[in-house]
């Protein structure tokens, strides 16, 4: 059984907002540099797809990886690593986050960050549904599976 980490809800504010700000510095980058949407789903599907500008995809989702690698090197115990998570419920997960995707036309960094910061109503209402389908999901993994989201 898995058990629930209690510390994983502890209130960090400061890396909160070095994420954010880290994210929409690289959105705005990336559209006055590319002219381009920081949405990572479209990036990973043009890069596989082999849309052109793969050089600039791939290099986009290297530094985001490499960011984060990054951070994990120099505060390594900033970041809770979960034992023991369900691997089925983990790849069902991944599963539902690329169905909804696709369904959704993006993801929440091309229409939460993106598309919400050029006002775009469709983003607005995919973000508003992104966000409602994530607190069901919490409650319902926390409270009714009792597994901590």
């Amino acid at each position: 059984m898995y058990m629930p980490l209690t510390h994983i809800t502890d209130f960090t504010p400061g890396i909160a907002l070095g994420g954010g700000l880290l994210i929409g510095a690289a959105a705005a980058l990336l559209m006055a540099g590319l002219g381009r949407i920081a949405g990572i789903s479209g990036i990973v599907h043009g890069l596989f797809a082999g849309i052109a500008g793969s050089g600039w995809r791939a290099s986009f989702l290297v530094g985001l990886i490499a960011g984060a690698a990054l951070y994990v090197a120099i505060w390594p115990g900033d970041i809770p690593v979960r034992h023991s998570f369900p691997v089925a419920l983990l790849g069902m997960a991944g599963l539902l986050v690329g169905f909804g995707t696709r369904l959704g036309s993006g993801c929440t960094s091309g229409h939460g960050v993106c598309g919400v910061a050029r006002q775009s109503r469709r983003s607005i209402v995919a973000t508003v549904v992104f966000m409602i389908c994530g607190v069901i999901a919490a409650i319902v993994l926390r409270h009714g599976l009792g597994i901590a989201p």
